[in-house]
């Protein structure tokens, strides 16, 4: 694809990965949804290495960085009107339950692990607020209202190609999460030890003033694959300790960072805050999603209904 003024030059690694060995010099705003419908049907036929197929779930994952960029395009840089992605017709993939949810007892053990690292703020905010991982990394300082209790999740971060991309949410929307009283603290608390770090770095410091939340210790972007990885980490250093006679009773089960999210949303929906809340926290564009995903939670609760009716009149 050509990139000139008036194309999306912000996002020519996505477009040179995913739109231009598809439609070759084709202009972006000549793009139309059978375009990115035929683009889908390409990669599901012939989309990997060597010619073979891709898997459902890497088409609509594709589709999903296409959607962001091409939001951001309208939304953003108004480069374009409208999206030709979001009227294109994007393989549907299953929606699978999710897999090991820790009790809420196993969550507090793997925060106390997490407790030392200098990104503990970063894993108890996932687990307290059911942010992605990209939404977290995105996060800046004056989005975190500490008085209020309360962040404002605006954009996403990842990584394409070897650099950090920004965009939108998944949802393309901005969206206010409440916070409690201790994670205000962890926050505050974060805050004091970036300065610290900073304030060590002097000149050699990268961030920003009122930056990102999470960075390194000199300030830089961090790496998703950091904080994706560093769970297992610390999950495996508590369960096969070097001296074995200090080996925990009850192992933590291995789960991934994302099903922080996952453990924030059953412990909500099992506790009977409403979908649609639920929905809105972890960004939903639609409480059916909520309810798809989650099926099997609020199976759960509805067996317990009828009984909670039947107390309720007693």
């Amino acid at each position: 694809m050509e990139i000139k003024p008036g194309t999306l030059e912000d996002y020519r690694i996505t477009i040179r990965l995913y739109i231009k060995p598809h439609i070759g010099k084709t202009k972006l705003q000549a793009v139309r949804p059978s375009t990115i419908t035929k683009l889908y049907r390409d990669l599901l036929a012939r989309g990997g290495r060597g010619g073979k197929p891709l898997s459902v779930s890497t088409v609509v994952h594709t589709h999903a960085i296409l959607r962001r960029a091409f939001r951001d395009a309208v939304e953003v840089h108004e480069y374009l009107s409208s999206s030709p992605v979001d009227k294109a017709k994007r393989p549907r993939g299953d929606w699978r339950e999710p897999g090991m949810i820790w009790t809420p007892a196993q969550l507090r053990t793997f925060l106390a692990l997490a407790r030392s690292h200098r990104l503990f703020a970063f894993f108890h905010l996932a687990a307290y607020t059911g942010a992605r991982r990209g939404e977290l990394l995105n996060l800046r300082w004056p989005d975190v209202d500490l008085g209020g209790k309360q962040i404002t999740i605006k954009g996403s971060t990842g990584v394409v190609d070897g650099e950090h991309i920004e965009g939108t949410t998944k949802s393309g929307r901005t969206r206010v999460v409440t916070i409690d009283d201790g994670t205000v603290a962890v926050l505050r608390k974060h805050r004091e030890a970036q300065d610290a770090e900073k304030l060590r770095g002097g000149e050699s410091w990268k961030g920003e003033e009122d930056g990102h939340v999470f960075t390194t210790a000199w300030g830089g972007a961090i790496y998703p694959t950091t904080v994706t990885a560093l769970p297992g980490k610390l999950i495996k250093a508590y369960n096969e300790p070097e001296d074995k006679d200090q080996a925990p009773v009850h192992p933590l089960p291995y789960v991934r960072l994302h099903d922080l999210r996952h453990i924030h949303a059953t412990t909500l929906l099992l506790a009977g805050v409403p979908v649609h809340i639920v929905a809105t926290r972890l960004g939903h564009a639609d409480p059916a999603i909520t309810l798809r995903v989650y099926a099997h939670v609020i199976r759960s609760a509805e067996t317990a209904a009828a009984e909670i009716f039947a107390r309720a009149l007693e």
